[in-house]
């Protein structure tokens, strides 16, 4: 199975808490952080939610 590299490219200052709860359970904390996570319908889900704060590369 293939594997999404996620970077957290937006503050989370201001958005709502159960998107930071997201990003939080995707391994992302401040500006920068890279997360790989599997390519999943769980994963694609968590993504969709905080699409306007992340850009995805997949390997």
């Amino acid at each position: 199975m293939a594997d999404i590299k996620v970077t957290l490219k937006k503050s989370l200052i201001g958005s709502k808490k159960d998107q930071i709860a997201t990003a939080h359970s995707l391994g992302l904390r401040k500006i920068g952080d890279i997360a790989v996570q599997p390519d999943n319908a769980m994963t694609q889900g968590k993504i969709k939610k905080i699409s306007h704060l992340v850009a995805i590369v997949e390997e």
